[in-house]
């Protein structure tokens, strides 16, 4: 992780809340790129949904920060839920924002919410649990590192979580009021184009027949509300190798979605996952915009 440094942290019930950073831009003109916080709920979130974009912004010389609510310990994975795998999934965000070129790694230290069999919140679930945190309270902490950064950019999901999960949910909410709190002028809510998704998917499950393409026939947005289509072919090996990080999402006795998409061969990687979708609230139908930092059209 060369040029990133560890720092310790306030903890935070029980849950450590880790810093990962490299200093601020030294030079008047390295500063004038806008910094970009992506706010994600759980490691591994941002191979899924930003990778391509955080590598393309990094590259760019813009500074790039990485928030994860929690640690996700309650994730499927070949280690026991609790604290071990909590441990070993951060470890593998840490190799996934260095792939990326992130300058800065924070986890807020919250509790994974976990995610009930039919979808819905988990039952015996941590009392710090991120679902069950005061929202007002969490967006004034992410707020915090908004305004410590001078972020003109952060990301969130969509209303509906993406898929659901109770702890993308509460990104969305979160991310939303801190951004008010924080005048963040920015605010993205990652998300997939459902449309193209659907039919990258079956074209996979033509290789890969256990993949469940049935799962995501509901799951994040259709394409008519994307505002932002950004580009990240260039960027598919950074964000192959940010999904390879996450390996213990990759394995396990059940096929796991993550293992499935770092197997698919490069050519057909770059025209499935060479696209990222987000949606900016309040801007006119049709928007169609390529870059995170685009200006939208005027009138």
């Amino acid at each position: 992780m060369s040029g990133l440094r560890s720092d310790g942290a306030k903890r935070r019930n029980d849950e450590g809340s880790h810093r990962l950073e490299a200093p601020k831009p030294a030079t008047p003109q390295a500063a004038q790129k806008g910094a970009a916080v992506f706010f994600h709920a759980h490691p591994d979130d941002e191979a899924l949904l930003t990778a391509g974009t955080m590598a393309m912004l990094a590259a760019q010389g813009h500074r790039v920060i990485l928030v994860v609510a929690t640690s996700g310990e309650l994730g499927q994975a070949d280690l026991e839920p609790g604290e071990a795998l909590g441990a070993a999934r951060m470890a593998e965000l840490y190799r996934s924002a260095a792939a990326l070129g992130c300058a800065r790694v924070v986890n807020l230290g919250y509790g994974d919410s976990g995610l009930a069999p039919d979808g819905g919140v988990a039952e015996g679930r941590a009392g710090n649990a991120f679902i069950d945190a005061d929202t007002e309270e969490a967006a004034r902490r992410l707020a915090e590192i908004l305004t410590e950064e001078g972020a003109d950019l952060l990301t969130t999901y969509d209303p509906a979580g993406g898929y659901g999960h109770p702890d993308h949910v509460q990104v969305n909410r979160v991310g939303a009021r801190a951004a008010e709190i924080a005048g963040t002028p920015i605010v993205l809510e990652a998300t997939v184009n459902r449309d193209p998704l659907l039919k990258g998917l079956r074209l996979i499950s033509r290789f890969f027949p256990q993949l469940d393409v049935r799962s995501f026939e509901r799951a994040y947005s259709p394409g008519s509300v994307i505002t932002h289509r950004v580009g990240v072919r260039r960027f598919a090996k950074q964000k192959r190798a940010s999904m390879a990080a996450h390996a213990s999402q990759a394995t396990g006795a059940d096929t796991r979605t993550l293992g499935v998409m770092v197997k698919v061969p490069m050519p057909l990687y770059r025209l499935v996952f060479g696209t990222e979708w987000y949606v900016r609230r309040g801007l006119p139908p049709g928007t169609r915009l390529r870059h995170p930092f685009e200006a939208p059209p005027q009138g």
